[in-house]
């Protein structure tokens, strides 16, 4: 070996020493343009944020800009200015259709049926025939009345011929009895003989009265065979037919038909005490059938009770509507609408001015052009409209669909109508 070769293999030149020792890094390389874009995310950070703060001012010199606004606005509001209300209230209430005139027939003379010339619908005219009743007895006990009353007659006349003769017989002795050629015990007896033929004459008409009164009374049965209309109407129950027997009695007579009275109309309604004053008899009245649509019937009050039911505190009111095409029958559910003069003025206002809270009913009133609230007291609601007994008086501007933010002292002003 060569040790004096050593230093020239111990040399190391930098190339090998970068190859087996590289040198010690300190810190990271930056790249190429680093720098700019440092710059820029500044500047971008710098831009946002001045316009942050751009936009924070604007908004907020907004919302100063609107509050201010709202605090001097004058909101413009329609109104509606409140009228009292002097005419009629129109009540419509339910009812129950009730034919004008009903009647039940019954036999008033015995015998079978032999003509039946109605049945149940029948529309009938007064004093038309119903049923014919056949009783062949009855005939007989009229011809022996009536030869009674034949026998009674000419012992009336015998009667009458009897003191005609006795008067004449007096006539004749009451000279002679005064003159004394004929005794006082004869001129006596011819006198009473006079008093009994005109006392005889007295029975004998009597007993000719009470016959034709008994005659008169088989008549009437005889009449009575005859059933007729007591007036004019439909029928609406039948309860016999031809052979039927029917029996004359005036508790169990047969009960043969029931007529109602069709070209008149009776509804009977219950109106409440709030609507009662001022209902009288000649108020107009309209009634509706729910199965006749588009059809109104017109009639008036005729008659009301003039007392209040103590249960229900409703009067009584009848209510006659015409029926001359026959229409309306009875029986049927109706509703009544009522024209009831007003007793006391009231104020109809618009539902739109109604204010509903936990403060109750309330409107909004300009006064001075200041809205104040009012509360008011509803008597009747009719939908569109309310009738308020208290709470504002007639020429008070109430204001229309008030707006929610609207509070008691709130300036407003009144909208011009549009045309």
């Amino acid at each position: 070996m060569n040790y004096l070769d050593a230093p020239e293999r111990l040399r190391v030149t930098d190339k090998d020493k970068e190859e087996t020792h590289p040198p010690q890094k300190y810190g990271k390389k930056r790249p190429p343009g680093s720098a700019v874009l440092a710059v820029c995310a500044f500047a971008l950070l710098t831009g946002g944020l001045s316009f942050g703060a751009w936009r924070y001012t604007k908004q907020h010199r907004e919302v100063a800009t609107i509050a201010e606004q709202q605090r001097d606005f004058v909101p413009s509001v329609r109104i509606q200015v409140a009228q009292p209300n002097t005419g009629y209230v129109t009540v419509t209430l339910p009812a129950t259709t009730s034919p004008f005139t009903a009647a039940n027939l019954f036999a008033r003379s015995s015998g079978y049926i032999d003509k039946r010339n109605v049945d149940i619908g029948d529309h009938v005219k007064e004093g038309q025939l119903l049923v014919q009743i056949v009783a062949p007895e009855l005939d007989h006990q009229i011809a022996q009345a009536e030869a009674t009353l034949a026998q009674l007659k000419a012992a009336a006349q015998q009667a009458v011929a009897n003191k005609d003769l006795a008067q004449v017989t007096w006539d004749r002795d009451r000279p002679l009895v005064n003159q004394g050629w004929v005794t006082p015990q004869q001129g006596t007896v011819d006198q009473q003989t006079l008093k009994a033929q005109e006392a005889a004459v007295a029975v004998a008409n009597a007993n000719v009265t009470a016959q034709q009164a008994q005659l008169q009374v088989l008549y009437q049965q005889k009449a009575y065979q005859r059933v007729v209309a007591p007036f004019s109407g439909v029928i609406t129950q039948r309860n016999v037919d031809i052979g039927s027997l029917v029996q004359a009695d005036a508790t169990s007579g047969t009960f043969l038909f029931t007529i109602q009275q069709s070209d008149v109309v009776r509804t009977q309604v219950y109106v409440p005490q709030d609507e009662a004053f001022g209902l009288v008899p000649g108020v107009e009245a309209v009634m509706h059938v729910p199965e006749i649509p588009g059809r109104t019937f017109p009639g008036k009050v005729t008659r009301i009770a003039d007392a209040l039911q103590p249960g229900t505190r409703t009067l009584l009111t009848e209510v006659d509507i015409p029926n001359p095409d026959g229409i309306l029958t009875a029986g049927a559910y109706c509703t009544i609408e009522l024209h009831i003069p007003r007793k006391t003025p009231s104020i109809l206002l618009s539902a739109d001015a109604v204010i509903f809270n936990s403060n109750g009913l309330q409107v909004a009133v300009i006064e001075n052009g200041v809205a104040r609230i009012r509360k008011i007291t509803v008597a009747r609601d009719f939908g569109k409209e309310v009738e308020v007994r208290d709470g504002v008086k007639p020429g008070d501007k109430v204001i229309l669909n008030p707006p929610v933010s609207l509070v008691d002292g709130s300036g407003v002003r009144a909208r011009a109508p549009a045309h």
